[in-house]
């Protein structure tokens, strides 16, 4: 799915120009790191990191044998 744009009559330039916000799509990263890990989903969301959308995606992997579950956090670029 690619990002949705919306303009806000709200956010306007000096100039009067408008300004978009873009909603980031993590789902397909939240998968991908879900697979990899073979984890369970806590999180998944989108921040902005130097200029570049990241989706910050949260598993819980499973522990070895009688180990507790590891929480891992994964930035995915966009």
């Amino acid at each position: 799915m690619t990002p949705v744009a919306t303009v806000s009559q709200d956010l306007r330039a000096p100039d009067g120009t408008a300004i978009v916000q873009v909603a980031a799509d993590c789902s397909g990263a939240a998968n991908r790191v879900v697979g990899q890990t073979g984890g369970q989903l806590l999180s998944a969301s989108a921040r902005s990191s130097g200029g570049q959308t990241v989706c910050v995606i949260t598993v819980l992997v499973p522990g070895n044998g009688n180990e507790r579950p590891k929480k891992v956090t994964v930035s995915v670029p966009q």
